[in-house]
């Protein structure tokens, strides 16, 4: 029998490393940049076109690699950071593996500049689908500048996958982020299509955290800082106000790296757990710095999942701090006694001879309850003294009334009495609101059940895609504009969002910069917050991004309807009740939301009977 095992060319083998390391644009973006912090670079540029596409371009001033180093770091395994199985224990660096490269040059057109600051000279390194095609010597910069063309182009079926340019870009937008918030020292620069999309100068952590979020979270966050022999830890939680439903920026680090983490998630949300409303999520920046010893990267591909061997620990030492961060610096009224102009208090001084005790003067003989006016009691200076026969003040006012009470007072007194017929209504409510969440009505086949909130959604809904239908928005201008900021990556969304807001009939100016000025927002939102209000909208939104215009404005439809319905436990009158009752059965589905809960449940009236039978 003939052997069937064979060992795969490098070329296969490196497309299919780069199935598991390269899945998007944003993966090379992630990979290139973190290499150009490894090298030390203070400025690191990033150029992308049609999302990364089309090109990707990284250039950064670091150390640069030697014409020997820039050949050689596109073979598998080939790092500058791994010597030996015990160095994987002890990394401070972002990548070590030595997959990036080779895995992007398996499955893009690749070309390599660079220059060491010892060289006269640097080197150009073409490189397609793992092909060496040229090098040779060239004038350039110290530092290294990638720039990689056509991703996929050598696999149609993951180029075919790929999302919308929008979406794309939405998540090198949000991988980029996670590099510029860990190092905050070095000057990021964002070119998408020719537009500046980020320009983040070096400063210190919150200043960085205000450049890429907005001023307002800045203003909004907690500082935290603990340091123990297992870990320490430092950073910010956002306050209880600054809590949204969704988009918040959740992000932990540990040593300089990116990870998701439930667990160490819970912690935090546990210390806001009655400060904030259930299923609101507070932004937190916390950074771990750990013995590398004590910790395990390389556990999943991309490394955004890490082990910890003292994981409860931690989670002990992490709850307690950002606890210890709530109750710190929270905002907590105090009362500021004004003693201007009062006298001073003075010291006690034990050398005074003529201190006496205080006593009290009490009357032993005093009884409350005595009937007559024998024992001395204390009135007040000026009060006039009770009249001993009181009794007397109230003598006839049981016998005026004593004909209406016999004509109701019975042997046996009833349980529920009869009420007078002036107090009860000619009609009796035609529905009853049970615990402030369902509207209950009596029907041909029994008792039916609807839930408010779902059924005022289903209204709102229906409305809002019938006036797009018919372009005729109902705007209410509010009395001073509101300003909303977005992030980069939510700026994204915002911009995708805005014809949809404005047929749902929101007025909203693009002041550049991921700044916006809300003057006008829809008819039936009164009392509602404007910013929240589109802030909520553009996260649902964000994760509808691929999806047509139609789809779009369907869940952003979807979206205002939940925060503008009926909340739980709003008590509504009858009048109230019966018109969303009328309401609903008017529109094109009255049994489901949009999102296919329930809205009417029905009682049989034989199951009622059966009950009570």
């Amino acid at each position: 029998m003939s052997d069937i095992i064979q060992l795969l060319p490098d070329s296969v083998a490196n497309q299919i490393a780069a199935g598991e390391v390269i899945q998007r644009p944003a993966s090379v973006i992630k990979e290139l940049v973190e290499n150009a912090v490894d090298a030390g670079a203070n400025n690191i540029r990033v150029v992308i076109i049609d999302a990364g596409r089309t090109t990707i371009q990284v250039i950064d001033d670091g150390c640069g690699m030697s014409e020997t180093d820039a050949r050689l770091a596109f073979e598998r395994h080939a790092t500058s950071k791994i010597r030996q199985a015990d160095d994987l224990f002890s990394l401070h660096t972002m990548g070590f593996r030595g997959e990036a490269l080779p895995s992007i040059a398996a499955v893009a057109q690749v070309e390599l500049t660079t220059r060491m600051a010892t060289d006269d000279i640097g080197t150009r390194l073409t490189l397609q689908g793992s092909r060496v095609v040229s090098q040779e010597p060239v004038a350039c910069p110290v530092g290294s500048n990638f720039k990689v063309e056509n991703l996929f182009f050598n696999v149609p079926a993951r180029r075919k996958f790929l999302k919308s340019n929008t979406t794309e870009l939405n998540n090198i937008l949000t991988a980029f982020e996670r590099i510029v918030l860990v190092y905050p020292s070095i000057a990021f620069t964002l070119f998408s299509n020719g537009q500046e999309l980020m320009n983040l100068r070096p400063g210190n952590l919150h200043q960085r955290i205000s450049d890429v979020f907005g001023k307002k979270l800045s203003q909004e966050l907690l500082p935290v800082e603990v340091d123990t022999s297992l870990c320490r830890i430092t950073g910010f939680v956002g306050k209880p106000e600054s809590a949204r439903k969704k988009g918040a920026s959740m992000n932990f680090f540990v040593n300089g790296r990116y990870m998701r983490h439930p667990y160490f998630h819970k912690a935090v949300a546990n210390a806001f757990e009655r400060l904030v409303q259930e299923g609101m999520q507070v932004p937190y920046f916390i950074y771990f710095d750990v013995n590398p010893a004590d910790i395990d990267v390389n556990i999943h591909p991309t490394k955004t999942e890490i082990k910890f061997e003292n994981e409860q620990a931690i989670w002990q030492i992490l709850s307690a701090a950002v606890r210890d961060a709530i109750g710190r610096f929270c905002e907590i009224p105090t009362i500021d006694f004004d003693t201007e102009g009062r006298p001073e208090i003075p010291p006690f001084d034990p050398s005074r001879d003529n201190i006496a005790m205080p006593r009290v003067t009490y009357n032993p003989n005093y009884n409350p309850f005595a009937s007559n006016g024998s024992h001395e009691t204390y009135k007040p200076h000026g009060a006039s003294k009770a009249p001993a026969d009181w009794q007397t003040l109230y003598e006839g006012a049981l016998s005026d009334n004593s004909n209406s009470l016999e004509g109701t007072q019975t042997d046996s007194p009833e349980l529920f009495p009869t009420a007078p017929e002036s107090i009860i209504s000619d009609k009796s409510p035609a529905h009853y609101q049970y615990k402030g969440r369902y509207i209950m009505t009596a029907v041909k086949s029994g008792l039916m059940i609807i839930d408010q909130h779902r059924a005022d959604i289903r209204i709102r809904y229906d409305r809002y895609m019938a006036q797009r239908e018919k372009s005729t928005p109902k705007t209410q201008r509010v009395l001073f504009p509101e300003m909303i900021e977005f992030s980069p990556s939510d700026n994204v969304a915002m911009q995708r969002s805005l014809p949809e807001l404005s047929a749902l009939g929101f007025e909203i100016s693009d002041l550049g910069g991921g700044s916006y000025a809300i003057s006008g927002v829809p008819a039936d939102l009164d009392g509602m917050n404007p910013v929240m209000l589109v802030r909520n909208i553009v996260s649902d939104a964000a994760a509808s991004l691929q999806l047509s215009s139609q789809s779009l404005h369907e869940a952003m439809a979807l979206s205002m309807a939940r925060q503008a319905a009926i909340p739980q436990g709003q008590v509504l009158s009858n009048e109230e009740m019966e018109r969303v009752v009328n309401e609903l059965f008017a529109c094109s589905n009255v049994n489901y939301t949009p999102d296919g809960h329930a809205i009417i449940a029905i009682l049989p009236q034989k199951d009622i009977e059966q009950l009570l039978g």
